[in-house]
């Protein structure tokens, strides 16, 4: 059972991290994304102030089945462990930590600034319907 649990939790937390990153892109999923990337956020800043700022209990349950799984001195991000799982190099902290909140802050402005964009256009074109 935990070798499902790693699998589920490498397979889970991936796609949640890509859909964070690129799930703004497309009209349909835009709202979604703007969810999950607010969920991110308030995991990091709001339990960050009582876990550290960045936590995210994804990692957190996934490390405690790492744990169980008998490995240790797992890293503090959850993309250096995915860096380090796929291709055996040990990134560098600070660079993973710099890139990670960029790319984050990035995707969330875009999201943000597109999900009202797609706000206001559909209020003029029920404004606009209901002229007609």
């Amino acid at each position: 059972m935990l070798k499902f649990l790693d699998i589920f939790f490498v397979i889970f937390h991936t796609t949640l991290i890509l859909f964070n990153l690129f799930g703004w892109i497309w009209k349909p999923t835009r709202k979604a994304n703007l969810i999950t990337l607010s969920l991110t956020f308030l995991a990091w800043f709001g339990l960050g102030i009582f876990y550290g700022i960045g936590y995210c209990p994804v990692t957190d349950w996934h490390w405690n089945v790492l744990n169980q799984l008998g490995q240790t001195d797992l890293p503090n991000s959850y993309i250096s462990y995915l860096v380090l799982r796929i291709s055996g190099i040990k990134p560098n902290d600070t660079i993973v930590d710099v890139m990670t909140m960029s790319l984050f802050l990035i995707a969330f402005g875009s999201s943000i600034f597109l999900n009202i964009r797609d706000m206001k256009e559909k209020r003029r074109m029920t404004k606009n319907s209901i002229k007609n």
